[in-house]
Formats: C-alpha cells, sequence, structure tokens
C-alpha cells in the first residue's frame, strides 16, 4: 500500500455539525478497524495469533546476573514456553483463588501486578486474559499513598510482584482490608542458601506474612501446581474488562480507566497496519508496562510473532541493554530522545575542528534529501559517517515510535538522518488505549502528530472562549476521539466519565489541535491546566514547556504562574552535559572559573544567561511577551517518580511542584517586584 502522504485524512461526508469539524479517518482506511483478523479478540488471541507463526522460535528475553554479579546475555523463552507459563501460572492463581481464598468466581477477578518490566509480568497479564480476569497495574515507583489507594480502589485480594515489593505491601497491610495474597515473581524459598545457623530472607518474609494474615507464595510454586492441575481456557467476551488502568494524572488522585479487550484488540490492529513489523523484529521493552503505550507495543511484537527483550530494570544502564540486545523497534518518549540528541549532537556537528564541520555537511545534505522525500539513508555520508553513529542504539533499529509528550521537529529531523531509521511521532491517551494518532510510512516532515490510526476517528470541538473555531481556515478545536479503542468510563466515577465520554461516545481529549492542509493533525495547545494571569491572559503552561524544551540546554522545567501575577516564572533542571559548554560558548569568564554543575546553576551570571536564551528560544518559536518566562531558578535535582515531581509518563505533576518549590517561586516573584517597571520610564 502506497500511503498518499499529501492527503492522509478523510472527511466523512455530511459529518459537520456547528460548533465542531467534520469527522476525519485515516484516509487508507475509512472504515473503524476493531482487529486485523476475525479470529483475534482478546489480548490471549493476540498472543496465539503471534505463537502459531513462532512456536520454536525467541519470544521473551532477559538479562540473568551472572556469577559475578554482573548482568549476561539475553536468554530467550519460545513461544512455545511462554504458552506454557501462561496456561500453568493461570491454572495455579485460579486454583488458589477458588479453592485457597474460597472465592468462587471464575472470571472478573482483579489481579494486581507491580514490578518492573520482566517476563513475569507479560505472562501474568496473559494469564489473566486466558482465564478471564483482569490486572491493576501499579506503577513501580508509587508512594505508600498511592498504593493504598490503588489497592484499595480497586478491592485487589491478590497482587503478583517482584520480591523487592513484598515489605512494601506488608507494612501496609492493616491499611489493605482486601488483600488476601501476596505471589512473589522472583523465588521466596531460599533457605538452603542461608548460612549455617541462620533464618532465610525466605523464611522471614513467610513468617511476617503469616503474622499479618496473608498468603505468601511465589510463581514458580504456583505454575507447578496449576501443570498437576491444568484448568481448561476460559476466554473473556470482547467486550469484558481486560485491564483496570490507572492514569498518572498530574492532578488529583489517579482514575481507574476501565479498558476491555475490544480496545486492546482494536489499537493494536490500527498499529499492525500503521507502524507494522516482522518475525525477524525485536522490540526492547523499557517504559512502564503500568502505562498504556508499552503494554499495546509489547502486544505489537507478539501478532507479528517477533521477540521482545526487557531492560534490565535500571534506566541508568539501558544504553548497555540496548547494545547487548540490538533492536529493530524501539518505543521511546522525547525526554530519552532529547538526550541521545545532545549527545550525539556533540560529538557530530557540534563537535570542534574537521570532525564538526564534516558532520555539519553530512547533516545538511541527508536533511535535504529528507524534505524531497528521499529518505533517511544516503550511500556515500552514510559509510563516512553515520553507520558509526546509529551504533548509538545498537546499530539495528529499523523504527523509533516516540510518544507520550511532543519532540522538537528539528529534534526528530536530525535523529531520523544521524540514526538512519525511520522515526513517527504518535498521539493518544490511557483512555483511548494508546493508539490515536500516527505518522504515515515514509513521513518526511516533523511537527505534527499524523492522520488518526484506522481504529479510530477524530472530530475537533468548537473552544470559543480561546478563540479556537472549527471555521477557521485550517479547522481548530479541541480533540476527541471515538472508535472501538475508546474506554468505557471511570472506575466508581460517574462524574468523571461524563466529563470524559459524551452521549455520542466522544472522547474529550482536553487538547487543541488543528488540521494542517496534508490532513495531519498537530497538537497547538492545552485546554485543561490552563489558567488566567493577572491581566486576563489565558496560558497554557505545558505548551510553553515543550516549546524550551526544545533547547538542548533545558534537561527539565516546570513553567508556574496564577491569576494574582501579571508574570510566569519556571523552575528549570539545565542539561548537565550541555550547560558547560554553553556557558563556554556564551560566557568565557565564567567558564575560566572551572565551576562545578552546581556552581554553575548558583551563579546569577548563568541564570540571566540561560533566561535571555530561553527568551530567544520562546521568541523564536512565537510565544507572545505574556507566555514568556520572566525569571528562572535552576535546579540541579532532577524532576522524578521518586521526589514526586513526575508522572510514570514523564509529565510534571503541577501542584507538587507548585509545593515543593513554594520557596523559590515566591523568592522569584519577589525579584521581580523589586525590578523597575520598564513601562514607566
Amino acid at each position: 500500500m502506497v500511503n498518499n502522504l499529501e492527503k492522509q485524512t478523510y472527511e466523512v461526508p455530511n459529518s459537520r455539525k456547528p460548533g465542531q469539524s467534520g469527522i476525519y479517518r485515516n484516509s487508507n482506511n475509512t472504515q473503524l478497524t476493531e482487529s486485523f483478523s476475525p479470529k483475534v479478540k482478546t489480548l490471549y488471541d493476540i498472543f496465539q495469533y503471534g505463537y502459531k507463526i513462532s512456536k520454536d522460535r525467541p519470544c521473551l528475553g532477559h538479562r540473568p546476573i551472572t556469577a559475578s554479579g554482573k548482568r549476561g546475555p539475553y536468554v530467550w523463552e519460545t513461544y512455545r514456553q511462554v504458552n506454557h507459563r501462561i496456561l500453568n501460572f493461570g491454572s495455579g492463581l485460579m486454583n488458589l483463588i477458588n479453592h485457597t481464598l474460597n472465592d468462587s468466581r471464575t472470571s472478573g477477578v482483579p489481579i494486581g501486578i507491580w514490578a518492573v518490566n520482566r517476563p513475569e509480568w507479560f505472562i501474568t497479564d496473559m494469564a489473566c486474559a486466558a482465564y478471564s480476569m483482569y490486572n491493576v497495574a501499579l506503577y513501580d515507583t508509587l508512594g505508600p499513598d498511592v498504593v493504598e489507594y490503588v489497592v484499595n480502589h480497586s478491592e485487589l485480594q491478590v497482587v503478583v510482584c517482584s520480591g523487592d515489593h513484598i515489605p512494601d505491601l506488608l507494612k501496609l497491610k492493616e491499611k489493605l482490608p482486601n488483600l488476601k495474597a501476596i505471589i512473589s515473581m522472583d523465588a521466596i524459598d531460599d533457605d538452603a542458601c542461608a548460612a549455617a545457623g541462620s533464618v532465610s530472607k525466605g523464611a522471614i518474609l513467610k513468617a511476617w506474612a503469616e503474622e499479618k494474615n496473608v498468603l505468601l507464595t511465589d510463581m514458580s510454586t504456583l505454575e507447578a501446581a496449576g501443570k498437576k492441575n491444568r484448568r481448561s481456557i476460559n476466554l473473556p467476551h470482547p467486550d469484558d474488562l481486560a485491564c483496570l488502568m490507572y492514569t498518572s494524572g498530574t492532578t488529583g488522585a489517579p482514575k481507574g480507566a476501565l479498558l476491555t479487550h475490544r480496545n486492546f484488540v482494536s489499537a493494536v490492529s490500527g498499529c499492525y497496519y500503521n507502524v507494522g513489523g516482522t518475525q525477524d523484529d525485536i522490540n526492547i521493552s523499557y517504559l512502564p508496562l503500568a502505562h498504556i503505550y508499552s503494554r499495546v507495543t509489547d502486544n505489537l511484537s507478539m501478532v507479528f510473532g517477533s521477540r521482545v527483550g526487557y531492560f534490565s530494570g535500571d534506566m541508568l544502564t539501558l544504553i548497555e541493554d540496548i547494545q547487548e540486545l540490538k533492536p529493530t523497534f524501539m518505543p521511546s518518549v522525547p525526554r530519552l530522545l532529547n538526550r541521545i540528541y545532545a549527545k550525539i549532537a556533540a560529538s557530530t556537528i557540534n563537535a570542534p575542528g574537521l570532525v564538526g564541520a564534516l558532520a555539519r555537511r553530512g547533516v545538511a545534505a541527508k536533511l535535504e534529501n529528507l524534505e524531497n522525500q528521499k529518505g533517511y539513508t544516503h550511500p556515500v555520508w552514510d559509510r563516512l559517517l553515520f553507520n558509526k553513529v546509529k551504533q548509538a542504539l545498537g546499530g539495528n533499529v529499523r523504527t523509533i515510535v516516540t510518544g507520550s509528550a511532543p519532540i522538537g521537529k528539528d529534534i526528530m529531523q536530525f535523529l531520523r538522518v544521524v540514526l538512519c531509521c525511520d522515526i513517527r511521532e504518535g498521539y493518544g491517551a490511557t483512555e483511548t488505549t494508546a493508539a490515536s494518532s500516527c505518522h504515515m510510512d515514509g513521513e518526511y516532515q516533523a511537527g505534527h502528530i499524523g492522520a488518526p490510526t484506522t481504529n479510530n476517528e477524530i472530530m475537533l470541538l468548537d473552544v470559543p472562549e480561546m478563540n479556537y473555531l472549527s471555521t477557521d481556515p485550517y479547522p481548530r478545536g479541541e480533540i476527541c476521539i471515538r472508535g472501538p479503542n475508546v474506554f468505557k468510563g471511570y472506575f466508581k466515577d460517574e462524574e468523571k466519565t461524563r466529563e470524559a465520554l459524551d452521549d455520542e461516545g466522544w472522547y474529550h481529549s482536553g487538547d487543541i489541535g488543528m488540521i494542517n492542509e496534508r490532513g495531519c493533525l498537530i497538537i497547538i495547545d492545552r485546554k485543561k491546566n490552563i489558567f488566567k494571569l493577572a491581566q486576563g491572559e489565558y496560558i497554557a503552561p505545558e505548551k510553553i514547556e515543550n516549546v524550551y524544551l526544545k533547547d538542548p540546554t533545558v534537561a527539565q522545567i516546570f513553567v508556574h504562574g496564577d491569576s494574582l501575577q501579571s508574570s510566569l516564572v519556571a523552575i528549570m533542571v539545565p542539561d548537565p552535559e550541555t550547560l558547560p559548554a554553553f556557558v563556554a560558548a556564551k560566557a568565557p569568564k565564567i567558564a575560566s572559573q572551572n565551576l562545578s554543575y552546581a556552581g554553575l546553576c548558583k551563579s546569577p551570571e548563568v541564570t540571566q544567561l540561560v533566561l535571555t536564551q530561553l527568551t530567544n528560544v520562546g521568541k523564536k518559536a512565537g510565544l507572545q511577551g505574556f507566555e514568556l518566562a520572566k525569571a528562572i531558578y535552576l535546579e540541579t535535582e532532577q524532576f522524578s517518580m521518586e521526589n514526586g515531581l513526575l508522572t510514570p509518563t514523564f509529565k510534571v505533576k503541577r501542584p507538587q511542584a507548585t509545593k515543593h518549590y513554594e520557596t523559590q517561586i515566591a523568592s522569584l516573584y519577589e525579584a521581580l517586584a523589586d525590578q523597575p517597571d520598564k513601562s514607566k520610564l
């Protein structure tokens, strides 16, 4: 199929209504896709589809720790072996629920999963699907308050977790009245390893669990029991719950999105037609499986009978895992790609002397080729330079899909040509099972999020208070999404469900979009999280942050303002690798002092240099004067899930950040108040 990149969407005839645009669908498939195969109706069917393609080929891989304490090479389980483990564990789990816990239900039982990405995560997920249970994912870095909320709100009796989370759950047991069983992904019977005369860690944990009246066992025990007493598969219906996924919202308590098997199959099918794949693909799984994005991309790999290799659990050693695995397919997020860009740019286009000059010529030539739709490879420049550069990601990457936040146009185009691979930007939400729109194969431009994927349709709703109208020369408005991938609502929250879903089945995203001349969707603003400044101007801080994040000196940034202030201020974490080079180029005298990273961040002169840089970046991007941060504080500590400032999808938690930096924000506004009013001079 040849894509028409100049006409990517199809407007359904006679679908326009007052106050909204027409309904847009993918121009390659004007009928919404429920499944890529009539035989595939559930998540377990997705796995079975790949199993029939690749029975004795590798399926799931991980890097075990060797006798020396280091990570070894990837070890693989075949599709056949994984299938046996799914059925054995599912049988053991159902036997435990029905007989040990005296719960008579044979379907609709929630199972918690709490671990970093690993084979046992997928096996638990598929066991739930094969036996009509559903899972509730817990983020690996959740604090105790959120764990308590999710376990109680979802009424979990059973949690499958990595060994390190057993103590976390037992400490909370008095606050978790429903919790009856903990199943460890790691072996807990380690008495043989205990020193003579000592008590093993497993024995201590079991005694502690018994004291708390909690059954503690491990997956291997349940798999062995399930093998002896195998139960028949009990497949769910397409509209049965597959997963209760709590959104990592930036405000308020997490909301439990009800996602069905139909939702997952439709989303994976949309990716099947848009992204594609082969039996020989290798996918690196490192984005949290507790988030919808990774769940969909990992299941997409199953469709083609390809491999999924799990990272070692530490983002600091991700590149090492990538070098070992040599993936062909890599889902990613702008936060990681920005860092990859900074490192590659420093050793190529920003390098001194001949290397830098040569790299700049090569990048310019390849960018021109890309703009002329001649692809991202070049017979001369790749041989000279870029075949070496692409080794940064193992050398075999064919496709990268980036999502969860916008990525800078220049960064995407640069990475396309230096990594010699297809990079596509996608868009979606937990509520749309991730897949809503994505770049088509062969896309040569950046700065948009492609066309609707074949599993859903999109409509733009007028937002008159922000002056976004469907009657604009290029239609603008709130992005609304409808299709078999759209969730059923929020668990125990009818009010939030009514806010998100209207009577016609449209999910209201809160994002402001525009359809351009090529039929591509562009996110231009955010309806949610907007506020007014004292002078009455509306501010969308996420839009401003995304503009600033395009500058390589910015690792992370939080823009703050409120209705009592007339200006914006910002908390910024500078990139520790690019900040020294930036200072050296702009202020050699300061650089000559050989200040540390912390020293640079504390320097008023450096702070002013960075603020000037951000102002220039903002003006170049077309930000209005009132949208520019007028003062900044340079922070050395990264925003993270551990310190409560980031969601698992790397978005800033705005209320938490405001409270965390309350003192610094107050100081910034005091400094602004002390400055003379230039308008009166």
